[in-house]
This record gives C-alpha cells, structure tokens and sequence, in this order.
C-alpha cells in the first residue's frame, strides 16, 4: 500500500460513522482537493461532493469527482468570466442555464433586484416569492444553484434583460433531529468529539483534548442563541473558518458597519443582520477603529438582552455575536504588562460595560497555526447536514443542565452564571445533543466555561474597576458539598507582584483613584553621582509627580537627622514609575517613593511582596487611603503578602473580607520613618 493510500484508508471510525450516516458523510480530503480549483464555501463544494460522492466505494467515489469537478467547470462562474457567462445565457434565447452562484437581492423602486456576484450583474429579474422564502437574500446574499434565461425587455430598452427563472439554496430540503441524535447515542462522547473536529476538517489524532475543546468552542455561535464569543490569537489559526466556510447560516464582516445594516432601518421595511442570520462575525476586530459609537451603543444592549430599539418599536434577534482579531505579542508580555483586550480597538477596549457582556474569552494563542498533519483525510460529516444540526439544535435549550449536580460559586455574578450556563448549553449541542451525559463529563464543560467567562472577569479587574474584582470563580458538587474553583492557564505563575525581594531602590506601591479605580505601580530609584537632584522619568507626570516630589522635599529637609545628609548631597535620584495594570491611574504614591528612597539609600531590599499604600504631605504628615478593599483585593489577587498601611484606615479593617485578611498581611505606620524601618524589617 502506498503512503497516499494508506493515509486514505478507513479507521473505525470511518466505518461505524458511513454506516450509522449512510448518505450524509463525505471524505474530507475530497474537499480539499477539489478547492484547490475551485474558490466557493465548503458547504458549497460539500453539497456537490454529499451529492455526488457519498459512497464508501472508491470507484464510486473517483467518478462522482469527475462530475463535481465538470459540474464546477460548466456552471461555477469564475468571477474574471462573467462576460463568457452572460453571452452564454444570451445565446440560449429563452433556454436556461443553471450556475452556482451568491445571490443577494435588494429593494429598488418597489421591485426586488437579484445581484449575481460573479456573473457581475445588480438588476436581475427575480421572483418575490424567493425573497419571501429566504430572506437572508436580503442580507449579504447566498449561495445557490440558479436557473437563468434572458429575455429581452422593451419597456427597458434591454437594460435587464437577465431572469432567474429557479433559484436553489446549497442547502439541505429536511433535516431529521431524532434520527440525529438517535444516530449520536451509538457512538462514544469521545468518538462524537472525534466525529465533530472531521466534520470540520482537522485531524483529532494531533490533538489533545484542550485543544479539541478550543475548537469545539469555535462551533458554539453556530447553535446557541444569543452567545457573545471573542477569540485573539496569532495570525492563521483559523479563527474566522467556522462562521466562514461551516455554515451558510454565518455572515463575516471584515470591516466597520452601520446600525442599519446590523439591525435594520428605522422604518422596518429591510431587517438586520442579526434578525437574519444565526451568528454575525466580526473579523479583524482591530479594523473597526472606526465603526461608529452607535454601533457599539445599540450591540451592548442587544447582546446583553437580544433586544433593540430601532424607531419606536423595540426588536429582538437570536443571532450570535462573535469577534476574531490578531495579537501581536507573545501571551505572558500581555498578560504581565497590560489586559488581554489590548488588540482590540479603542471603541471596544475602553467600553467595560460592552467586555462584560462578553460570554467566552477563547485563548487563540493556544490554538496553533495551521500545519498539514492537522488536516484530516477520513470521514465527516456533510458540512450541509452538520450546518442544519447545529441550526435545529438552537431551538433547544440547556442551560439548567450544569443544576443536575453542581452549583456556582458565590463569586459569580448573575450575568456571569448567564454566560457559563450558555457556554455549557452550547458545548452539550455539539457534544451531547442526545442530552445524556455523565457527572464527570457534565464536570469538564463546567470548568471549561467557567475558564473562558473568568478570562473575560480578570481583564476587566486589570483595567481597574472594583466592580469586577470578584473572580474566585468555582462550582460545588451537589453531592459531595466539595467546592472545586477554576483559575486561568495563562495567570498561573504570573503574578505581577515578585514572590521574591526586589532590588534596593524598588518598590510596590497601590493607589485608588477618586471614581474607585485601582492601580498598581512598581517604582525604582536608582542613584547616580550628583548634587541632590530628583530627576523623573517622562511617564511619571501629574498627580504622581507632585506626590513624589512632596516626599522628596520632606526626605531632603531631613537628610541631616536621618544621618544621610552626605549621601543625599552627592547623589540624584532618577524615579520610573511602571503601570502594572496599564490603566493610568492618577497615583498618589508619596510614601512608597520615600521607602524607595530610604533602601537606595541603605543599600537594602525592602521585603518581598510588599505593596505600600498611603501618600505624605510636603511636612511628612501621612494621607489615608480612600478605600482599602479595592487596592487589598488586588493585592490579594496579584501576589502581596504584606501591605503597609496607613494608621488612619486602620478603622475600615472592618470591611475588609475575612479572605483577603488571610492572604495579605496589614502593617500599620504612622510616618515616613516608621514606613521605611517596617519595610526594611529595621525594627
């Protein structure tokens, strides 16, 4: 047996999938060879490919190509072949001509007009009827086979003279949901996810189960209702494939759009796109920079509620929501220098109301650039056949199948319980829409979504507001009582405080800004031969800058008492101030500077993990902290094992949770001094 023969060769799998979906499987290497030559969907050449070639025999198989290629040949219009096309159907006199085509149809003058894509015509003849039947004609066209004639007419001087005379979606006539999951009960829930990634087109033997789950996950938009997805990752993973090739139920944007488009015109007489299709994509987010406000406005209302208000009626859709864009930097920089939202444009990014509704963060960084091993050569299913699957399956609902026996932690907010329970119904779907699933296996979806919705809650905690700050996500089994809690892969490790001391001159410091958002700063001073300068570097500006040179005045006027007058009269002090979280928060960090000065100076280390909060006047009198919940909480959350803190707050200790007491440390001071010689561990 040759290599090509052998990598063609049926499994088990193969077998037990042709015989139990006789008609409704096709080899998916086919696929591959044939749009090579061919530029159409998947579901498109899949539809032929089901048509021609669903047979296990090999003769059987190798002739109904030769059609699907002659089909593609005589009737796919190549879009640099539009004018041979038109000639031909001129030529006929009256005869048709059948062709595969993307058809869309717009209202013009109270008379719909058909728009060939690649027969490159806007002003074709088509019935009302059509429209009626699939109105997703109305918006951004489909895919079908169509009947076309020319005859010429008078009354436009033959301006119009082309007529569709039949017109068929690449589609599938009926689609049989209990022969489905009947069919889905014979196999194991590992074969089934094996069955589902071919389907797609990739190989599972490469995969792991994580990764297996990333894609899964990509199908989710396709058959739950209402699911709010954003996937970043490197360029070439396929983030976009699944909305683009897997359905002819997915519209991909690739570029900014209008509120008209995306849900209608005011006066009711063309629909939106998400009234029409089942999900609306989002490519290249960062290219919708300059998509307008209104946009984003009208979207955070409909993807929280499925709502939207256009004129004086308010509307519903049950289309998905999914947004793909690139990153540009490795996984830990971001995750260590900024928030995970970075790529996205300043329109999204700065809207925290509109991240949160966001139901799954998928890690795209853990997904890898497409390679030919991870391309399979057996059997799947019809992409026709699976597409109508996932779209019946989004009447369905099972949201309440994660209650059979667990509960979700008290740290989940309602709109995050909404978004695991989404995930979870999107993921039993796809994986078990027969509804039978073990505790174990109803346990991995569970702290699978719970994962992707914290991802979302820890990028809107680093961008600083306290709002978000609750992200101990866990569940409970109802059972056993055992609360199991679910953290992030690309946090473990990371905490943006060191576990070890940092050098001499280096400090943490925390702030809280008036409208409650928290910062966090690392400040370094580094000592040069000098005449008792401060020099600041560009970043530290504003309030931190007054803050700092506050302290430097007080440290200076008593240099002569704190025995360091030579040292400071000879030296000057350079300050750079690094935003952990990337959120420029004004920061009032006076004290922290001062015990940074203090171990320059001393040549010693402050403790590890320590933050210091408090700011000082010009004369060393010490400013409380607004609140101490919020910056303790980050503390808690980002690594602090020891605070100082500011005597004056030592009364609302009392609001402070019993679980960041027992994870940060409170050392309390009353002045500068004091500060320095506990964080040194001088007294």
């Amino acid at each position: 047996m040759t290599t090509e023969e052998s990598s063609l060769a049926q499994d088990a799998l193969d077998q037990k999938l042709t015989q139990a979906f006789d008609g409704k499987v096709v080899r998916k290497d086919l696929v591959r060879k044939v749009k090579v030559g061919a530029n159409v969907p998947v579901f498109v050449l899949e539809f032929l490919l089901g048509k021609y070639c669903a047979s296990s025999d090999e003769m059987a198989i190798q002739m109904g190509l030769k059609v699907v290629n002659d089909t593609l040949a005589e009737n796919y219009i190549r879009p640099d072949e539009f004018m041979k096309a038109q000639s031909k159907v001129e030529q006929l006199q009256g005869a048709t001509h059948t062709f595969i085509d993307k058809v869309k149809v717009r209202l013009a003058d109270s008379e719909y007009w058909a728009e060939c894509n690649n027969f490159n015509h806007k002003f074709v003849h088509i019935s009302p009827q059509y429209v009626r039947d699939y109105d997703r004609l109305l918006t951004g066209g489909v895919w079908s086979q169509v009947d076309m004639k020319f005859e010429y007419d008078e009354d436009n001087k033959g301006k119009n003279p082309f007529w569709i005379s039949k017109l068929q979606p690449i589609q599938i006539a009926s689609f049989d949901m209990d022969e489905y999951r009947t069919g889905r009960a014979a196999f194991s829930s590992d074969e089934w996810v094996d069955v589902v990634l071919r389907t797609m087109g990739y190989e599972p033997d490469v995969m792991d189960r994580r990764l297996k789950m990333l894609f899964l996950t990509r199908l989710i938009p396709l058959t739950e209702r209402n699911f709010n997805l954003v996937e970043l990752g490197p360029r070439g993973t396929g983030k976009s494939y699944a909305v683009q090739e897997l359905s002819p139920y997915g519209a991909l944007l690739t570029g900014p759009t209008t509120v008209a488009n995306m849900f209608g015109h005011m006066n009711g007489k063309q629909k939106g796109m998400v009234t029409i299709w089942d999900v609306v994509a989002f490519d290249e987010v960062a290219d919708l920079q300059k998509m307008p406000k209104e946009v984003i406005t009208t979207m955070k209302t409909y993807c929280e509620s499925g709502t939207f208000q256009r004129g004086k009626e308010a509307d519903t859709g049950d289309a998905s929501i999914a947004m793909f864009g690139n990153t540009n930097q490795p996984i830990d920089v971001m995750v260590q220098r900024g928030h995970l939202f970075a790529p996205m444009p300043d329109v999204i990014r700065d809207d925290m109301a509109f991240i949160d509704r966001l139901h799954f963060f998928l890690p795209g960084w853990e997904v890898p650039v497409m390679y030919p091993e991870l391309f399979t050569s057996h059997y799947g299913f019809v992409v026709d056949y699976f597409a109508e699957a996932l779209r019946s399956l989004r009447k369905h609902n099972f949201t309440e199948t994660l209650d059979k026996h667990f509960t979700l932690g008290s740290h989940l907010s309602t709109r995050d319980q909404k978004a695991v329970r989404k995930t979870v119904s999107g993921l039993m779907k796809i994986i078990y829409p027969h509804g039978e699933i073990s505790k174990e296996e109803l346990a991995e979806l569970v702290e699978f979504a719970i994962e992707g919705r914290r991802r979302v809650k820890e990028q809107l905690k680093k961008m600083g507001s306290f709002e978000y700050y609750k992200t101990s996500f866990s569940y409970s089994d109802k059972e056993t009582g055992e609360e199991k809690f679910v953290g992030v892969p690309e946090q473990g490790g990371r905490d943006l405080v060191a576990a070890d001391p940092l050098a001499p001159g280096s400090v943490y410091a925390g702030t809280i800004g008036a409208d409650g958002t928290v910062g966090l700063y690392r400040l370094e001073i580094t000592m040069t031969t000098g005449t008792g300068k401060l020099k600041v570097a560009g970043g530290v500006r504003g309030t931190m800058k007054e803050s700092i040179s506050r302290a430097f005045s007080y440290l200076a006027s008593k240099k002569v008492e704190f025995g360091m007058g030579k040292e400071i009269d000879t030296s000057d002090f350079h300050v750079e101030a690094i935003d952990l979280l990337n959120n420029g928060v004004e920061a009032e960090i006076g004290v922290a500077f001062f015990v940074a000065a203090f171990s320059a100076l001393r040549h010693t280390p402050v403790a590890a993990a320590t933050l210091i909060l408090g700011d000082m006047s010009i004369q060393g009198n010490i400013k409380e902290v607004r609140s101490l919940t919020e910056p303790l909480q980050l503390a808690m959350d980002n690594g602090v094992k020891r605070a100082l803190v500011p005597i004056a707050n030592k009364r609302q200790f009392l609001e402070v949770s019993g679980d960041i007491m027992e994870h940060v440390d409170p050392v309390f001071y009353g002045d500068p001094k004091a500060a320095a010689f506990k964080a040194l561990g001088m007294n």
